[in-house]
């Protein structure tokens, strides 16, 4: 192509020959026609790269790009943001479709808001809701969290994106970093570690995405999507982000004396923070000391900026109650607490 493109669409694929033609159906539609789409073959064993070729013949703004051997998304992504000068950077995965007006909108919407770094969609879940609840009901809560406040704050619960839905400024890149490899998810890292650097992130409020639930999705079959690895990695951040807004730091009581709760809370450990007490709602656990931490009733809270408290429990019913009942006590969410799972 002889000038810039204004979004680049980042389409790592591995043996995606079956998903693949719907993708590029699907970008192809888009009615905004400045793009370009890196679509990287990762090793492919299948037709993925005769795909890609084909497509790419039809369209030249289709750039095919390929690894001899399977090195991972965080590598077929650095290839593709490499291989691009665009100002934008979109995303989407080879099992996955976009609306026509998907980059349209999202672009626009970047336009009209130069304070935001980051912007996302609502998507619709492509899976079966009952076999697949759990992914169903983490993509509900992510359609659900739309301005930045409600981004920056849940941010410590579960990823708030859906990364194929996400457009982004490429000068964000250039000046915090890109995809990281590590034992961790990619796209989360990201967005924590930008987040941190104070980039502002939001949502369109339309549905511009269908999100896949394939069996073989990463987080499904990746060691780096474990919940120890969410875990380990929020705690960085969270711990971080505690050190600038909890006006008791280093001392937070934690919300959940469970088991499941104390250990993935004590990841924070590692970078500093102390827990001074447990809140539980259990009769058989109040009153008593859990690893030699007092455990409090709900109601034994300490008033509003004596106490910062941060719930570690990962029901989201739970979750939503925790939250009301902090609120009806008078705590502030983000000034005396802040929901860590």
């Amino acid at each position: 192509m002889n000038r810039r493109q204004t979004v680049a669409i980042l389409l790592p694929a591995y043996n995606a020959a079956a998903t693949l033609p719907a993708a590029l159906a699907s970008v192809r539609a888009q009615t905004m026609a400045d793009w370009e789409l890196l679509a990287v073959d990762d090793g492919s064993a299948d037709a993925t790269w005769a795909v890609l070729a084909a497509a790419a013949a039809e369209d030249p703004r289709i750039r095919p790009l390929r690894h001899p051997v399977n090195r991972g998304i965080v590598a077929a992504l650095g290839t593709a943001l490499a291989a691009t000068r665009a100002p934008l950077v979109a995303r989407l995965d080879a099992d996955d479709t976009c609306h026509p007006e998907r980059l349209a909108r999202q672009t626009a919407f970047l336009a009209a808001r130069p304070e935001v770094g980051l912007v996302g969609c609502r998507v619709a879940f492509g899976g079966d809701r009952e076999q697949q609840a759990g992914y169903a009901a983490h993509v509900d809560w992510i359609n659900g969290l739309l301005k930045p406040a409600e981004i920056a704050l849940n941010r410590f619960v579960e990823s708030p994106f859906a990364h194929p839905s996400v457009m982004f400024r490429r000068e964000l890149v250039e000046r915090f970093g890109g995809y990281r490899d590590g034992p961790f998810p990619e796209d989360y890292e990201l967005w924590l570690r930008w987040l941190d650097a104070g980039v502002m992130m939001a949502k369109v409020p339309e549905t511009l995405v269908v999100w896949n639930d394939p069996p073989q999705r990463l987080s499904r079959t990746d060691r780096r999507y474990s919940f120890a690895a969410f875990y380990q990695t929020k705690a960085e951040y969270l711990a971080r982000w505690l050190a600038r807004h909890n006006p008791c730091h280093p001392d937070i009581v934690l919300w959940g004396a469970g088991r499941e709760s104390r250990r993935r809370a004590e990841f924070l450990a590692e970078h500093g923070i102390r827990i001074t007490h447990y809140v539980d709602i259990d009769p058989r656990k109040i009153g008593q000391r859990v690893q030699g931490r007092p455990v409090l009733a709900p109601a034994q809270l300490p008033p509003p900026g004596e106490a910062f408290v941060v719930p570690y429990v990962g029901n989201r019913g739970a979750r939503e109650e925790i939250r009301r009942r902090l609120l009806d006590h008078g705590y502030g969410e983000g000034q005396h607490f802040i929901l860590g799972a």
